[in-house]
């Protein structure tokens, strides 16, 4: 008989072990049974949970996108000036949480296999939305092109950070530096 309240615990597992076979593995070439294995826990009852890897992949990147959403959140609390809202959503797109081995391994995984999966895409393009309409909101009041201003900032942000996390070379910090850079390039020089 399952013991009461380890659902939410040994989902959590889960999810937290895929995310670090996928980094192990740099790849989504991880089975079912190494992903359970690393939780402590049997293939069979990784299964009963979620049915099998894509489901168990796609949990770990929600996971990994409300994480985000929760540093985006944390960032913006801080705040209260449009200028300081869109430097936050940046801030917290540079996070040294989001350069995590396995978080960036999990992070490439979402982008090529939305071209193949049609669950990984909508978690793409709902992050690509939020990301893109949070910026949009900040920028509103000192652009006078919001939409576009977000959308090449939202462009840049996933270019620097795919960049930043393929170099050995390239830092978070830096990468956050140019992405604050261009906004004050769009919108003038702060003052």
């Amino acid at each position: 008989m399952p013991k009461l309240g380890m659902e939410p615990i040994r989902r959590d597992a889960l999810v937290k072990a895929t995310i670090a076979e996928i980094g192990a593995a740099q790849s989504l070439d991880v089975t079912v049974d190494q992903i359970a294995r690393r939780a402590g826990m049997s293939k069979a009852l990784a299964h009963h949970y979620f049915g099998g890897k894509d489901q168990i992949f796609l949990a770990a990147m929600r996971y990994i996108l409300s994480e985000y959403s929760a540093e985006v959140r944390r960032e913006l609390r801080k705040v209260n000036t449009p200028l300081a809202r869109a430097e936050a959503i940046i801030r917290a797109s540079f996070d040294e949480s989001c350069f995590d081995p396995a978080t960036v391994s999990a992070w490439m995984m979402l982008y090529g296999s939305s071209r193949t999966n049609v669950e990984t895409y909508r978690l793409l393009i709902v992050y690509q939305a939020r990301l893109r309409s949070n910026l949009t909101h900040a920028l509103r009041p000192i652009s006078a092109q919001p939409e576009q201003h977000a959308e090449t900032l939202a462009a840049l942000i996933d270019g620097l950070y795919l960049r930043a996390a393929l170099s050995d070379s390239g830092s978070a910090r830096a990468a956050c530096a140019q992405a604050l850079s261009l906004l004050d390039t769009l919108i003038g020089s702060r003052s």
